[in-house]
């Protein structure tokens, strides 16, 4: 598989950094995990096979992880393509309703098929292996594992029982938003990352989703982390493409 990363950033504006999003690829099929502002424009700049980019998982319903759907769904029609499947945690349906529900011009022309994913369950979406575990934010937020392989975890404070569900993983993109001495709640910061993950068995862990007070310090927050945990640590970058 290959994971192109979009989006790094957050919901406060940063000239160098892409909201949410993430783009998996395999045997030609295509899957977006979030989808926040700006990804419909880095999605244009990668090419994307739009005919085959129909299947849309989102870990949770906050704007920076979703406020392109909306422009990509009517993208997608316009260019002659109006089916899609979203997946997201409980209340996905009724969010995807009430978003669509003030444009009659693209709701009427665009066909999309809504599943909510439970965690422990296990999935078979677009070719991959799907299984979700519940992180801890302020709205129900999911990470998914994908063919036992990679994590993506959405937005959370540092979870101690995640190490059981990304045992064994090549890759896990976990969020970082800020710097060790911020107030983070709902959020994580280096040295409690680091802290929650340590003793799991992980090939590298990427971290992801930085407030604008990270982006001069990425070298010390890293440090911070592989205090405690001792595998491949490295801070995920617009537009960077990893075989899996």
């Amino acid at each position: 598989m290959r994971l192109t990363v979009l989006g790094t950033g957050c919901p406060i504006p940063d000239p160098q950094r892409t909201q949410s999003g993430y783009l998996l690829e395999k045997s030609g099929k295509l899957m977006l995990i979030d989808c926040g502002s700006g990804v419909l424009a880095q999605l244009a700049r990668l090419g994307v096979d739009w005919e085959h980019l129909d299947t849309f998982l989102i870990t949770h319903h906050h704007l920076d992880h979703l406020s392109d759907l909306l422009p990509l769904f009517t993208a997608r029609w316009l260019m002659g393509f109006p089916r899609a499947t979203v997946y997201g945690p409980a209340g996905t349906q009724e969010f995807i309703s009430q978003m669509m529900a003030p444009f009659s011009y693209v709701k009427d022309h665009v066909s999309l098929q809504v599943q909510e994913i439970k965690a422990g369950a296990v999935h078979s979406i677009a070719g991959f292996e799907v299984s979700a575990f519940t992180m801890r934010h302020f709205v129900t937020s999911l990470a998914y594992k994908f063919d036992r392989t990679l994590v993506i975890c959405g937005d959370s404070e540092p979870l101690p029982e995640l190490r059981e569900f990304v045992q064994d993983c090549k890759l896990v993109l976990h969020e970082c938003s800020l710097p060790n001495g911020y107030q983070a709640p709902g959020h994580t910061t280096p040295t409690a990352l680091g802290q929650a993950l340590a003793g799991a068995k992980i090939d590298w862990l990427l971290l992801t989703h930085f407030y604008p007070e990270a982006a001069t310090r990425i070298p010390e927050m890293l440090d911070a982390v592989r205090k405690h945990f001792h595998g491949r640590v490295s801070a995920a970058t617009e537009l960077q493409s990893i075989e899996l």
